[in-house]
């Protein structure tokens, strides 16, 4: 299975949580495309089959600038064959910020929704007031989107 990951991130956390998420898609067999100014072209060419987005949250609970183009690109043309694919997303923010915590998680999120992605797994939020090591603290999740990925193509994975 072809797994695209698409990521943003402002002082470099969330690049290296998609790097760790892309060494364990790897290590687990699958074939996985990760380049953190990715455009949709460059992603559409890889032929994903599933989705796994890894975005940190700036500002007022917004997605990093290096992912907006795409981000931006995407819900613009909302492209067909992303539609039924397998996806899900992690978030980090900090909870200290109440109501924009993992914002641009979230965003990824009703992006996905909109794009007709089937989440595997409710979205994964790592909170930086209380980890400092959020590669290792996100391995039981991804674990488990390994797990849900696994699946055999026709069932419901986890719906």
């Amino acid at each position: 299975m072809k797994v695209a990951i698409l990521s943003g991130s402002v002082y470099g956390t969330a690049e290296e949580v998609a790097r760790h998420a892309a060494n364990l898609l790897g290590d687990a067999g699958y074939e996985v495309f990760h380049h953190p100014r990715a455009t949709l072209e460059d992603i559409k060419a890889f032929g994903p089959q599933a989705l796994l987005a890894v975005t940190s949250t700036t500002g007022m609970g917004e997605l990093p600038d290096n992912l907006m183009p795409l981000y931006a690109t995407i819900r613009d043309q909302l492209p067909a064959s992303f539609r039924g694919l397998p996806g899900a997303v992690i978030g980090l923010g900090d909870a200290s910020y109440g109501d924009t915590f993992c914002g641009g998680g979230e965003q990824m999120r009703e992006l996905f929704g909109e794009l007709g992605v089937r989440e595997v797994l409710p979205m994964l939020r790592l909170d930086a007031s209380e980890s400092v090591t959020p590669e290792t603290d996100s391995e039981p999740w991804l674990e488990k989107l390994i797990a849900e990925l696994q699946r055999a193509p026709g069932d419901s994975l986890g719906q």
